[in-house]
């Protein structure tokens, strides 16, 4: 994933973007970057990797070192970002957030007629940024080239530009799977992924991009350049997930969202009879907690924190790329309050069952500290489709996901010609999928949210979002 922020001042803009590309860092593990233009200067960039530490210590010389009335930075979870462009459009920075499933399709094709090349990553991987570069390039107007690279890409692009002029060229993608916001100040305008970001550098709202809309921001104003689409599909994972508590998309808070999506939950279990005798309510922290609440103060089973995250150390199990590796900080992550645990009948809400292990995991330490019993509760519909649009699953083939592999455990590959079946927690397919997972996991009983009541949690037309990961509809 990613996330990036861009500053235009009459004054300086450089620590306005440093504070706000930080406050993206839940979105991307990998490498950052910051540009800056100055009348003086031009151009500068640097870009860190932020594997094994934080944002802020690899650019808080930047502070010092880089100037300029515009800036942006970006957290990106692989490429290298922002790049530095000249072309016959003028010189400018770029960052971008997204996917691109034709890549190798791109490359081949602009290399065999644009008589060009690509600087090679390791392995020989173009870097996807110079990619959209090259193909923005193409044309010599920059807002036809947005355009066309967006309509060329397969998946989702959404752009954000620093030219050599001191302005700011954003661009939602075309489908608006991702939010892009306008912030305002005096002398000041900032366009960003996470609207708190922003807020807490003393910006009020200005405008939500809507689909393909692209714009130019400069300190005084944000100026559309190429108007909104009509068709928009904001992922919902946003909400239950990936969305920081304290931002907002489409007029809908993450927080808000979460204590209601466990509101509905809670009502639904109620209704069923499920797991009634429960001695707390717990989040698989820290995204499932909100959740949680939401499903204790509807339920009014007490919450309760039976084990908690030690993050001074480990800030988050997924840093490292090996999977086993992931697993295991996991575990050395959580630290049990056994007084809650011992021979306690425990409820959690966790915010996705993905593949499955890191949860497995999880119930077998509570069980090891004394559990009588742990009901599981995850706050979205079961993952069966794995996002080609963000690729927030994090998935590299279909078979990792839990229910994928259960399903073929339960009827071999028969099963995956009934996904539809299976989507349904209603029919024979899906109730002997989720007691299979119940099963696999040790659980004394599982269920998922369902795609209505998710629907409703978010609380916009439901024409509006993309639900792709749950329903394997477009």
């Amino acid at each position: 994933m990613g996330g990036f922020f861009g500053t235009v001042s009459k004054g300086d803009a450089v620590f306005d973007t440093f504070f706000g590309t930080d406050y993206h860092s839940h979105l991307g593990t990998r490498r950052a970057g910051l540009a800056a233009f100055d009348n003086e200067t031009g151009l500068q960039r640097e870009i860190h990797s932020i594997e094994n530490s934080l944002f802020r210590t690899k650019f808080e010389d930047s502070l010092r070192t880089m100037k300029g009335h515009a800036a942006i930075g970006c957290i990106s979870d692989y490429y290298p970002q922002p790049l530095l462009v000249r072309s016959a459009t003028g010189a400018f920075a770029i960052c971008y957030i997204g996917i691109i499933n034709n890549e190798q399709e791109l490359i081949e094709n602009y290399l065999e007629h644009a008589g060009s090349h690509f600087e090679a990553m390791t392995g020989g991987k173009v870097n996807a940024v110079e990619l959209i570069a090259s193909l923005i390039t193409e044309k010599h107007d920059i807002v036809e080239g947005i355009k066309y690279a967006q309509e060329k890409i397969d998946g989702t692009t959404s752009i954000l530009i620093l030219r050599d002029d001191g302005t700011l060229i954003a661009a939602r993608d075309r489908l608006g799977r991702l939010p892009i916001v306008v912030g305002k100040k005096e002398g000041a305008r900032c366009v960003t992924f996470e609207s708190f970001a922003y807020q807490k550098l003393g910006y009020d709202d200005d405008r939500e991009l809507g689909p393909g809309e692209i714009v130019e921001i400069t300190a005084d104003e944000c100026i559309t350049l190429s108007p909104p689409l009509d068709k928009m599909r904001i992922c919902a994972f946003l909400w239950s997930y990936y969305g920081y508590p304290t931002s907002t998309y489409e007029g809908r808070n993450v927080e808000v969202m979460r204590y209601e999506n466990g509101r509905i939950m809670a009502k639904r279990d109620k209704e069923l009879g499920n797991a009634e005798d429960i001695d707390y309510v717990g989040g698989v922290p820290d995204s499932g907690t909100p959740h949680a609440i939401g499903y204790s103060n509807e339920s009014e089973v007490p919450f309760a924190r039976a084990f908690i995250k030690y993050t001074p150390t480990w800030a988050r199990s997924f840093m490292p790329t090996n999977q086993s590796d992931r697993d295991v900080i996991a575990k050395m992550k959580q630290i049990p309050v056994k007084e809650l645990i011992q021979d306690k009948k425990l409820l959690f809400v966790d915010d996705s069952i993905v593949r499955g292990t890191q949860l497995r995991e999880t119930v077998e330490f509570l069980y090891e500290n004394g559990a009588k019993a742990v009901h599981m509760r995850s706050a979205c519909p079961p993952l069966v489709f794995p996002c080609k649009y963000l690729s927030f699953s994090r998935s590299t083939s279909d078979m990792e996901l839990i229910t994928r592999r259960t399903i073929v455990e339960l009827e071999g590959e028969e099963g995956l010609n009934h996904l539809e079946e299976y989507v349904d927690q209603n029919s024979e397919r899906g109730k002997k999928m989720r007691q299979a997972i119940c099963d696999k996991l040790h659980l004394a009983s599982l269920e998922f949210q369902t795609l209505e009541g998710i629907e409703e949690a978010i609380g916009i037309d439901k024409c509006k979002l993309c639900t792709y990961c749950w329903s394997g509809k477009e």
